[in-house]
Order: structure tokens, then sequence, then C-alpha cells
């Protein structure tokens, strides 16, 4: 510290003790405990013994009294000490809210988010049939192979399917395809109610309509991609006319017929949509019917979400017209067959299979059924863990379990990951006639994906022996 500084504490040596000794010097014989605060209310206290400093608990009183006695006794004070108690105080601690006064409080909410339409990517069509008309979606160039979805209760193409198909692996997978979106008579979004006259379709009938789909857009055959009671419809179409479904991909399929505890509670949907519209009780059976239970602790913003889409764009007359059809449902009927002899009778379903479900989605042993009653060298089960609706919890899982189907059916894919990084591996040139396993069809393609980007071969699948069941 500078010489003239220390004058100044000289010059109140007249007060009989060195005040300011704790802030200058280390006291060994004080305590440990002593602040510097203290000290100037000391040296302020011997100044003024008339003036009675009142301790109290905050910190800020008694700063706020320290500052009231230096400014009554600032005049009697040198003017040294005056100005270094001014430095002294101007380092302690000052109640920054003072000035400041709340005067009001204005809240702003978060607007609804809904899912939209893409119209940069997606053109919509209106193809005529026997049952009415249909809108279909198309997403892609029509002139590559078709893969044809159907939507689940309460939803449409763009509720259902276009955040998966936006998913970034699915993106790169649609380069290669070109996907077709049908939707249930009335069930597209901003549609006018059906008249009251209008005979909704069966469940039959609705897979009958995809007949008139095939061929407003010339093609000769499609990928079958559905869920929920599009799943069924597909399996439907697929059973009758096998020789214009490649392969399916099932999520939450159903294949047996409607239970007394199912056809009560949607026989009671149905008269409150119609009467009432949508109810609490019937949103909340469609919630439970996507997601299961315990969702709003999984993803609470997706749950809002869709709650939204229930309340807001839904049509609850068309709605209950289409449940009214899917619990009327009759059973597929079919039966495994493990008598080689009789497999080509056409007792299940005869096109290769991918049957998906979430872990935490009701119709988990729906699925178990359906597997049971499939052929097991041409189709998987897939359970995907901590999810209900797999594509939109669990998109990733999906997509990849959907790219490796379609390159074991022989669809030359790019793959949206590398699995192998080391630049210096050789593949040598194999010939691609027939691979049994899909798995090792999928490996080769993989390692081929690291030598080039496109494989111009075409992988000829001829059995795809899977019997166990996969789980994610």
């Amino acid at each position: 510290m500078p010489a003239g500084t220390g004058a100044s504490y000289r010059s109140l040596g007249d007060l009989g003790e060195d005040v300011y000794k704790s802030t200058t010097v280390a006291d060994q014989t004080q305590s440990t405990g002593q602040s510097v605060l203290e000290s100037v209310k000391k040296a302020f206290s011997f100044a003024s013994p008339k003036v009675e400093i009142r301790k109290k608990d905050p910190l800020i009183e008694d700063h706020r009294e320290c500052v009231s006695i230096v400014s009554r006794d600032r005049n009697k004070m040198p003017a040294a000490a005056s100005a270094e108690e001014s430095a002294l105080l101007g380092t302690m601690p000052s109640d920054s809210m003072d000035d400041i006064e709340l005067k009001n409080i204005q809240l702003q909410f978060p607007e609804l988010r809904y899912p939209t339409r893409d119209e940069k990517l997606i053109r919509e069509e209106r193809v005529e049939t026997d049952k009415g008309t249909l809108l279909v979606a198309i997403h892609g160039n029509q002139g590559k192979p078709a893969i044809l979805t159907y939507h689940d209760l309460g939803l449409n193409y763009i509720s259902s399917f276009q955040a998966f198909f936006n998913y970034i692996d699915m993106r790169i997978l649609l380069e290669n395809f070109c996907v077709y979106h049908v939707n249930a008579p009335g069930q597209e979004e901003g549609a006018p109610t059906l008249p009251e006259n209008y005979t909704y379709p069966s469940m039959d009938e609705l897979a009958e309509q995809l007949q008139f789909v095939l061929g407003h857009f010339g093609l000769k055959s499609v990928i079958g991609f559905g869920v929920g009671a599009g799943a069924n419809i597909l399996s439907r179409f697929a059973l009758v006319h096998p020789e214009k479904v490649n392969a399916l991909c099932l999520i939450n399929c159903v294949s047996t017929q409607a239970g007394w505890i199912e056809w009560g509670y949607q026989k009671l949907n149905v008269r409150h949509l119609r009467s009432q519209g949508m109810t609490q009780g019937v949103l909340d059976y469609l919630m439970w019917h996507h997601f299961g239970r315990g969702t709003e602790e999984r993803n609470h913003d997706l749950v809002q979400v869709y709650k939204s889409y229930f309340e807001r764009r839904v049509n609850p007359t068309n709605l209950a017209l289409f449940i009214d059809s899917y619990v009327r449902r009759t059973d597929l009927n079919i039966v495994r067959e493990l008598d080689p002899t009789r497999k080509k009778e056409g007792l299940t379903l005869g096109v290769p299979v991918i049957n998906i479900t979430g872990s935490l989605s009701p119709h988990v042993e729906d699925t178990v059924t359906l597997n049971g009653r499939l052929d097991p060298t041409n189709s998987s089960w897939m359970k995907i863990s901590d999810c209900g609706m797999v594509l939109e919890e669990q998109p990733g899982k999906v997509s990849e379990a959907f790219r490796l189907f379609l390159q074991g059916e022989g669809y030359v894919v790019k793959a949206p990951r590398k699995l192998v990084t080391s630049t210096s591996l050789e593949v040598a040139p194999l010939s691609p006639t027939k691979i049994s396993d899909y798995r090792l069809a999928s490996l080769y393609l993989e390692i081929c994906n690291q030598k080039s980007e496109w494989l111009s071969a075409t992988i000829h699948i001829t059995e795809n022996p899977i019997s166990e069941a996969v789980v994610c």
C-alpha cells in the first residue's frame, strides 16, 4: 500500500486504537471470523460514541445503516478519512433490485402443431372406384417401383406416414421408389361429411378398391405398407391378388375378428362420434389404440400433437363409419401349413411379410397370433422396444428393418449408414445370382456400397428362411 495512504490511518490515532489495523495488517490476536464490515462499524462507533449501531441479521440492512452514519458524521472527520471511508464503502454489496419495478407479466403460449401436407414433394389425385372416390397421394418418381401405404383408424396419409417418410433414412430409401398413399373414403384431411345414404365399404370391399388404384396408375405390382386397419386391408388384398403384391410390411396387424370387449368399446365410440362428435372417451380410446398406456411419460409433445389433431382435424361422422366397418371385419382365415406338399394351396399369405409391433403397443398379442399363422420361411416378426406407435417413436429402427427387408427381397437400395469404415477394404467380384439368406444379401450390399454409390447388379432372392422372432 502506498505510504501516503498509510498516513491517513495514523491521523486517527487519537481515537486510542488503530481501528484500520485489521484491514491492512494481519492480526494474530483477533479471531479469523472478524470481517471488514465489523471493523468499519467499530471505527464509526469510536468516531461517534453517541450513535448506537443496531445490528440486524440481513447484510443489506447493516450496509444501509453504516452509510447513514457516515453521511451524518462526514463533516466531523478529517478529509483523508472521509475519502478512505468512501472507497471502502464503495466495495460493499448493494441491492441492485431497489430501482426495478415489476409492472406487468405477459404470457406467451406456444402454437399448436399439426401434421401438414408437403405440397412441394407430394401431389394428390382422385381415383374413381365402384364404392366412391379415393384420394391418393403420390410421393416420388412414378417410373420406379411402387410402395402402397394404408393408414390406421383416425389417421390419414399425412398424420400416419408423412413424418416417417420424411425421416432422413427413408428419404434416401425413397430415391429408388415411388410411394402411393391411399386414404380410406372420407378420411382425408378436410373431407366433407359423407351423405347419410352412403353405404361405407366393408373391409373386403376396401381391399378391392385397391384394384382401381393399381389400374389408375398402371401398376402391375406393389409393396404393401400398412398400419392397423390398413395392414388388415392390405393383407386381404394380398390373399385375393397375390400376383400383384411383391411384399408386405405390416405394423400392428390384427388377423382375427373383433372380440366382445373391442366390439363394445368401438360401438360406443361410433355412437358418440355420430351424436356428440369427438368426446373425451373417444379421444382416450384413440390414444390408447395408437400409443398404448403411459404415453405422456414417454413423449408429452407427441401426445399433445395427436390429441389436438384428433380434436380439430378429424371428421367425426366419417370416422364413425370407418370404425364401424373395421369392427365388423371377418377373420382372415389363414393358417400355417407345415406340409410342404400343401403350401401352394394358398392357406396363408404367400408373399414375404415383415410383421412389426412396439413393445408398449396394445396389439402385441395380435401380431403374435398373426405370426403363428404365417409361413416361417417367408415371414419374420419384430418387436421394437420402448414404443407403442413405432413410426413416430422409433422411425430409425423401422426404416432400417424395412430397408434390409427390401434388400432381402432383391431390391437394390442405397444404404443411409456406412457399417464398414476402412478405406483399404477390397471386395471380390461375386456373381449375384441366387442368395438364399437375405441377411447375407444385405451384408453383401453394405460392403459393395463402400466401393460405389450404386450397385448395378440385381439380387434374386429365392427364399427368406427366418423362423425365429427378431426383437430390437
